[in-house]
C-alpha cells in the first residue's frame, strides 16, 4: 500500500522500553546520568531533570534524550517541568544527596532541612504532580532510588539515614495506596557506591570523599545501579520489584566492609 511504514524485518524484537517515556530527576551526574543512559540504550524515551542544564543538555544530547531544568525543591520549578511533558510512563525519583555527617548532638538543622527537603519533600513534590499522569499511561512505574541507609541506622548519619528512611517508608505507603492502579513502586537500595559527587558533597572535600572507599577493592558504581534500575522497570508489568538491595560484595552490611 503507497505511503505505508515497511514491516520490521522478520526477527525483530523492539527494545523493552520502546514507546514508553521515562523521567530521571537528578541526571546531571552520577546514578541518574547512568540511569538516563541506560534506559535511552532500553529504548525509552528518556526526559532528563537537574539544576546544572549545561551538563545535562550535554548528556541530553548524547543518548538522544531531553533536558528540561528541575529543581525539586522548587515548586514552580515543579510545574514548568511537569507541564512541559507530553506523556510519562516511568518516574525514576533520584533527586536527592547527604550534606553532613555529624553526630545528632552538633546537628546543622539548616543541613537537616535542605536534606529532608531535597530526598522528601521534592520527591513526593514530584510525584503527586506526575502521578495522573502515571495511572493515566496504563502500565505506569514509580521508582525510587532510595539507600541502605533507609533500612538501618548509623553513627554520624542522622540526617541522611532520617530521609532516606523516609523515601523507603514513601514507597511502602505508595504501594499500599495504589494497589488497585496500574501503577508499580519500586524501590532500590544501593549500598556502598563510588561517584563523583556524593560522598564529596557530604564530607567537603575529595580527600575526605576518596578515604571512604580506601582499599576497599570494587565498590558499586553508577552504572551498576542503573543496570538495576533498567531490570526492574523492564519486567513484565505485572511483576513488581518491591525492594532491590544491592551492595559490593566487599560490603557485608553496613558496618561491615573488607578493606585490603
Amino acid at each position: 500500500m503507497s505511503g505505508a511504514s515497511p514491516l520490521p524485518p522478520l526477527g525483530y524484537r523492539a527494545l523493552p522500553g520502546t514507546g514508553r517515556t521515562a523521567v530521571v530527576t537528578g541526571a546531571s551526574s552520577g546514578i541518574g546520568a547512568a540511569t538516563a543512559a541506560r534506559l535511552a540504550a532500553e529504548g525509552f524515551d528518556v526526559v532528563l531533570g537537574a539544576r546544572r542544564l549545561d551538563r545535562l543538555e550535554q548528556l541530553a544530547a548524547s543518548i538522544g534524550g531531553r533536558a528540561l531544568p528541575l529543581d525539586v525543591t522548587d515548586p514552580a520549578s515543579v510545574e514548568a517541568f511537569t507541564g512541559a511533558l507530553h506523556r510519562v510512563d516511568v518516574l525514576v525519583n533520584n533527586a536527592g544527596g547527604a550534606f553532613d555527617a555529624l553526630p545528632v548532638a552538633e546537628a546543622d538543622l539548616g543541613s537537616w532541612a535542605r536534606t529532608y527537603e531535597v530526598n522528601v519533600l521534592g520527591t513526593v513534590r514530584l510525584t503527586k504532580a506526575l502521578l495522573p499522569a502515571l495511572i493515566a499511561s496504563g502500565a505506569g512505574d514509580v521508582l525510587f532510588v532510595g539507600s541502605t541507609a533507609g533500612l538501618i541506622s548509623y553513627e554520624g548519619g542522622a540526617s541522611y539515614t532520617a530521609a532516606k528512611h523516609g523515601v523507603h517508608t514513601l514507597a511502602e505507603t505508595m504501594r499500599l495506596e495504589l494497589v488497585a492502579e496500574p501503577v508499580r513502586v519500586i524501590e532500590i537500595a544501593p549500598g556502598m557506591v563510588r561517584t563523583e559527587e556524593f560522598s564529596a558533597n557530604r564530607l567537603g572535600s575529595a580527600v575526605a570523599a576518596e578515604a571512604v572507599y580506601r582499599g576497599v577493592r570494587e565498590p558499586l558504581v553508577a552504572e551498576d545501579v542503573a543496570d538495576c534500575i533498567a531490570w526492574a522497570l523492564t519486567r513484565p508489568h505485572h511483576v513488581n520489584v518491591d525492594l532491590l538491595v544491592v551492595r559490593p560484595r566487599a560490603q557485608a552490611a553496613q558496618h561491615k566492609v573488607h578493606r585490603e
